[in-house]
């Protein structure tokens, strides 16, 4: 059975209440059940925090055991290098979402630390952008 780790960043806890004009009103736990049923043969972790070390540590714990990571840093993917430093030290291959098209928001939030490190990113695409990481991810490995 293939391991697929999700990691989300800050304020993603926040998904369905949070600028619903943005990020639409479904949560993502309510998401993440459909994904579960869609992937019912990879094992999906799910993991979020809005502290930046917790992330590191949760992309180094998984990063040596499972077959890949789908990340949504939030508003780290724009100013941490020590994530995508995390990203860069792991085998694991990770796959960046964003769920708005962050090349047209606000100009901090176009440059990504992430991306020279990701395999590939999904931007742009909603909650739907989940999928596609996974379906990526499940084809690679």
């Amino acid at each position: 059975m293939k391991q697929i780790c999700i990691i989300n960043g800050p304020n993603l806890n926040l998904l369905g209440k949070r600028e619903v004009e943005l990020y639409g009103e479904e949560s993502f736990e309510s998401y993440l059940g459909k994904l579960k049923g869609k992937y019912a043969d990879v094992s999906l972790d799910y993991y979020q925090s809005n502290h930046e070390g917790d992330l590191i540590d949760k992309i180094q714990a998984c990063g040596f055991t499972c077959d890949g990571i789908v990340i949504n840093a939030g508003g780290y993917t724009h100013t941490s290098i020590a994530i995508r430093d995390a990203i860069a030290a792991v085998p694991a291959p990770a796959v960046e979402v964003h769920i708005t098209d962050i090349s047209q928001r606000e100009p901090f939030r176009r440059h990504s630390y992430l991306t020279d490190v990701c395999c590939e990113s999904v931007i742009g695409k909603g909650l739907q952008g989940y999928d596609i990481a996974i379906d990526r991810l499940v084809r690679m490995c």
